[in-house]
């Protein structure tokens, strides 16, 4: 395959040279260039000096990713092998945990492959691509996990379209057919998960160490809600920490069976929680009217998300979010806030922390912070690798 040289701007070189890995537009001279996703590329100085050489692939971050600082190395077979062999030894203490066996065995630029994520489920691995260019290298990265061996089954999710959908097809790559749902484990929780089913698969696994804590720490004998609650993980560890009750609302309507689901393969009675189907917002609204009061509330909103009614976007209302949760939160009870906005840092989030107890006049103290759980390797060149931003707060007055 053709590779195509392309020319960094000169205010941009020393951030190449300091190893960021993001191609991007504002620091190309000749985009117009780049014609086909897939397409090699070198980046060059204005004398043709060689920097580093990547892929083009458009993702909403950019136009694609530095694989190799070396001239002289390929990107073929043996580098993807290599890359997902190395990813996999840093992870060997998960593969020998009996109480997990869901986590993520490559994380993109954090394992030096912008674009390219996968997770391993009891043996059943998960191929995200992010875009058409990363997509093009498929059989590259199916031969080096065959080489690898020791799985039951691949899928993939195309995360990638011209209209910014996902891409719903058969997800089944190779290997045996899983009989969905999974069971998996994570530090001893059970948790029901589907490979095939659409872009999501029922749990996020970057939050394995938040549910740990809220199981371990927060929970027992708590009156717990649970907001954009999804398929209810939080609820479940809630509930197996032994709170008093969970409250689950989200506004997807399969949020109710898929919760059902998560309570009952853990051997928890759904029937003693609340389930409920509708908007987070208006949920809100209701609990003021009624005077209802946790003890412990779980923020966990989607970065972007629009409704019927309304738009919200974390980068710009969630100190309005945490105002609608301090007042409804016991005095001395605690807020879990959490948001996966890669576009702000830790520093800017706890601003808006800050913001909706200024507002509400209300004191408070973080108890504890998370970020990315050892399996999630971020990239120390490029912040937005690390983007799970989590504070655990507790309202003092």
């Amino acid at each position: 395959m053709k590779t195509v040289e392309l020319k960094v701007a000169p205010k941009f070189l020393k951030q190449y040279k300091g190893k960021y890995p993001l191609i991007y537009k504002d620091a190309i001279m000749n985009v117009n260039m780049l014609k086909e996703e897939g397409t090699l590329v070198h980046l060059v100085d204005e004398s043709n000096q060689f920097i580093a050489k990547g892929y083009y692939g458009k993702q909403n971050k950019g136009l694609g990713w530095v694989l190799s600082y070396n001239q002289g190395e390929k990107i073929d077979k043996i580098f993807f092998k290599n890359k997902i062999s190395n990813a996999i030894g840093k992870r060997k203490a998960f593969y020998q945990n009996q109480d997990t066996n869901a986590f993520r065995i490559f994380n993109g630029e954090g394992d030096g492959i912008g674009g390219l994520s996968i997770d391993y489920f009891d043996g059943y691995y998960l191929i995200q691509w992010y875009s058409e260019g990363i997509y093009s290298f498929k059989n590259q990265v199916l031969s080096a996990l065959d080489e690898i061996g020791g799985y039951k089954a691949i899928y993939e999710k195309k995360r990638f379209d011209t209209k910014g959908k996902y891409i719903d097809d058969d997800d089944f790559v190779k290997g045996e057919r899983g009989e969905f749902p999974i069971i998996v484990k994570e530090n001893g929780m059970n948790y029901a998960v589907y490979l095939n089913d659409g872009a999501m698969v029922g749990i996020f696994l970057d939050q394995r160490d938040v549910r740990l804590a809220i199981r371990e720490k927060y929970a027992k004998g708590k009156n717990v809600l649970n907001t954009f609650s999804y398929t209810g993980a939080f609820s479940v560890a809630a509930a197996i920490g032994g709170a008093k009750k969970t409250t689950s609302v989200d506004l997807a309507k399969r949020s109710k069976s898929k919760t059902i689901e998560q309570f009952s393969v853990n051997g928890i009675d759904a029937e003693q929680q609340d389930i409920i189907v509708m908007d987070v917002f208006d949920y809100f609204k209701y609990a003021k009217r009624k005077d209802l009061k946790f003890d412990l509330v779980v923020l966990d909103p989607p970065s972007f998300a629009r409704s019927k009614k309304r738009t919200f976007s974390t980068a710009k209302d969630y100190p309005a979010l945490m105002m609608d949760a301090i007042e409804i939160t016991e005095k001395g009870g605690i807020i879990v806030a959490s948001t996966n906005n890669a576009s702000f840092s830790m520093k800017k989030f706890k601003g808006f922390i800050d913001k909706g107890f200024v507002e509400m006049n209300t004191k408070y103290t973080i108890l504890e912070e998370f970020s990315l759980p050892a399996d999630f390797q971020a990239n120390k060149h490029y912040l937005p690798s690390n983007y799970l931003k989590v504070l655990v707060i507790k309202k003092v007055n």
